[in-house]
This record gives structure tokens, sequence and C-alpha cells, in this order.
């Protein structure tokens, strides 16, 4: 459930402003209201009684409509006690219940720097708070205000730095480095140089619990939009390679996985009024903000491969790993080009019957030789399937991997001595 409690819709007339007013949200030094939430009211979650609302009615909501996930908007605007003990009063009814949140800093607000829960504190929220990396979004699709900046998957030369608008050229190596930041949910590892993670120089996670990695959401352009938008000349088959590949990068990943509904089936946001496509919906009608369902069937080879996907991780425990220690231990990137990411699973912490993995990317346009750590792999993902049946075998210590494709092989050994 989407849970707005970062600002009220009005003050004068809110039923917390008539009970106290003045207590419930948070003001300047010149009596006006903060705005950081953008809507002029933001509410003041340090204070104890809006602490004990918000916990009351997250409870509230979980006990009697047995909602099993809480999505906080700008939860960067609340303070990280609170968050904290909203997972607390979970784990009394159900520790299942997922929680999750945008650990955006909006700047000056009425909660002090250290005690917001933002992306630069998660190292002192429950571990099992989850919040949006930004880090793997811009890295796999380019710039998320920027329609026509690229990222890794679909590089155009273009990228935006600083806060000011600035465009400045990045560098696929660059992007890469980013991109497998995300791959170790924003954890600390040796293979990642921190120096060229240019929205984070330093891993923002303690655990990989913490992370949640994606290519869209509701807000900004869709997935498809934004790959239309940064390659206009590009035909239908190269935008769903680059497609293809954004969510592979995500469904391979670890941390916990987002998926925008629809964007198995490339959901676009087309324009009512002569622009390209809807950024921000929020006030649309339905009309561009439905799951158009044609595109099930239009695109049914990218929803199997998305299905595919997904089925190779919920059965393999390798994609999925839920110490920041094991992803140290278990996982290395190889040597590649800059537009190609290469990295194998040895896994022998998890359980996963699978003993070694090697997951390859290649987002260049041309095929790339990559050099595998032994010989015998068994291929269950390549550019046009997915999922854990074998789809071909590699004898060799090396692989030829096509350009705009990624692969997922696994020690033929190990994959015969399987259930799958």
């Amino acid at each position: 459930m989407d849970s707005v409690y970062n600002h009220t819709f009005d003050i004068e007339n809110s039923c917390f402003h008539k009970t106290v007013p003045g207590y419930y949200h948070c003001y300047k030094q010149d009596g006006t209201a903060f705005s950081t939430s953008g809507c002029g009211n933001d509410t003041a979650s340090d204070r104890f009684m809006f602490r004990k609302y918000i916990i009351d009615s997250v409870c509230y909501w979980a006990l009697e409509y047995h909602v099993d996930g809480f999505r906080f908007d700008l939860m960067g605007l609340h303070d990280i006690d609170t968050m904290n003990e909203i997972r607390e009063a979970l784990d009394k009814i159900n520790p299942e219940i997922i929680m999750y949140g945008e650990p955006w800093n909006l700047g000056e607000g009425g909660i002090e720097e250290e005690k917001k829960a933002t992306k630069d504190n998660m190292n002192k929220l429950n571990v099992r708070i989850g919040a949006f990396s930004d880090d793997m979004r811009d890295a796999i699709r380019g710039h998320v205000f920027s329609g026509n900046i690229g990222g890794f998957v679909n590089y155009n030369g273009k990228w935006m730095r600083d806060e000011r608008g600035k465009e400045i050229s990045y560098t696929m190596e660059e992007l890469k480095e980013l991109v497998k930041f995300g791959i170790v949910a924003s954890t600390k590892h040796p293979g990642v140089n921190y120096e060229k993670v240019y929205y984070s120089k330093a891993p923002w996670a303690l655990e990989p619990t913490q992370t949640v990695n994606y290519a869209s959401c509701h807000d900004n352009n869709t997935l498809w939009d934004k790959l239309k938008l940064s390659h206009t000349d590009a035909s239908l088959e190269e935008l769903i390679d680059m497609d293809k590949m954004a969510n592979f990068i995500v469904l391979t990943s670890q941390g916990i996985v987002f998926l925008h509904a629809g964007e198995e089936m490339l959901r676009s946001k087309p324009g009512e009024k002569g622009e390209d496509y809807v950024e921000n919906s929020f006030k649309s009608p339905d009309s561009v903000n439905n799951i158009k369902w044609i595109r099930k069937s239009k695109y049914n080879d990218v929803v199997e491969y998305y299905k595919g996907l997904i089925k190779l991780r919920k059965e393999h425990p390798a994609f999925r790993m839920a110490k920041t220690s094991d992803i140290q231990n278990n996982l290395l990137f190889l040597n590649t080009s800059d537009s190609s990411i290469a990295y194998t699973i040895i896994n022998h912490a998890n359980g996963d019957k699978w003993e070694n993995i090697v997951v390859l990317i290649n987002a260049g346009k041309v095929a790339e030789e990559i050099i595998l750590p032994k010989s015998h792999w068994t291929v269950v993902v390549n550019k046009e399937k997915s999922g854990t049946e074998a789809l071909d075998i590699i004898m060799e210590d090396k692989v030829i991997i096509p350009g705009r494709s990624s692969m997922v092989l696994v020690d033929s050994q190990s994959y015969n001595l399987s259930d799958s």
C-alpha cells in the first residue's frame, strides 16, 4: 500500500490542526509551513502523537485489512526513529510484512539532517527497511528527469550530473561501475570502484535487504518511453533488446526487485494533447495511465522473457543473498570491456544447487568474447529466452556474447545434478 504520511491536503482544515493547532506540521521560523514535500504542509513525524498516529494506523491496515507491504512516499521526510518503530510494530504482527520507501533528501525541512530517513542515513535504519536505488535506476536507463539522456543499456553519449542541470558526457566505464554498484545492492564490495560511483561515493546499504533495485515506477517516464525518447531512431527490435537487458540487470541483481506494473508488456503513457509521452501522469486520465492489455499478446515474447527471469530468481537463492558478507564471499566480477559486465556466483553459502553461475551483460552493439573461469557450461538465459531450462552447451572456457544481449550460464556439472 502506498503510504503517504508526509503531508496533508491542507493545514487549516485538517483534523490534526483542529485537534492541536501548530503541533502536527513543520513550520519555519517565520511561521509558514515547510513545503519540502511540494505540497506546502509537511507533517512532523518526530512529534510523539503524530508518530503514534502513523504507527497505529499502519498496524490497523496490517491487522484489519491484512496489508502485507507498505511503500512510504517521500520516506526521507520522516525521522529515523519513527520508521524503526513502525518496523518493530509490524514485526509483532507479521515479520514477513515488507516495508520500503523513497529515501530522497529533498533539502531543508522540519527534521534535522541526521534524523531523516534518507539514503545517506540508511545505516541507522533497520536492515529490513528498504529504499529505492536511484543509483541503479539512472545507471540502467539514464537520468530520470531528462528523457533524451541514456544510461548503460541505452547509451547515447549524454548524461546529466550536477543539480544545476548542466549536461555532462559520461563514459560507459562510469555507467558500468554504477550498474555494478546496483548489482551488489549498494553494499560494500571489493569489486566496485566507488570513486566512479558518482551518485554515492560509498556504499549506503548495510545489507542487501535495504536496497530496492528498479528501472521504472509510476513516477516519470515508463522504461519503454524512456528508451524511445533516448533513441528516437532505434528499431523496434533494438528497443526491445534494451528493455530486456534493463530488467535482466534488475532481476539478476542482489537486493529487492521492483517492477512497474505493465513493464513486462512494454507499458507506455502516450500523451493526450500532442506530447509524445506523459512523464508525471498523476493528473492524467485513465487513457494515459491504464494498462493496455492488448500489449500482452502483441509483445508476448517479452512477457515470457520477464516470466523466465522471475522463475530463475525465485528458484535460485544465488540471486537473492540475504547478507552483505555472502555477496562479498560469493560474487566475483570478471575483467571485461567498458560496455560489458560479467561476474560469477560461487554461492556455497546459500544452499543453491547451482554451485557456479556466470552472469553476462553486453550493452555494446557488437559481439564480445568473454573468458570464463572454466569450461563446460549450460546456458539457461540468452538473448531470446530465459528461465531454468537448458538452451545450449558451451564446452570451452570462453563465450561469444552478441551485442545488446545478456546470458546466464551454469556449471554443467552442478546443473545436471540439480532438480531443474
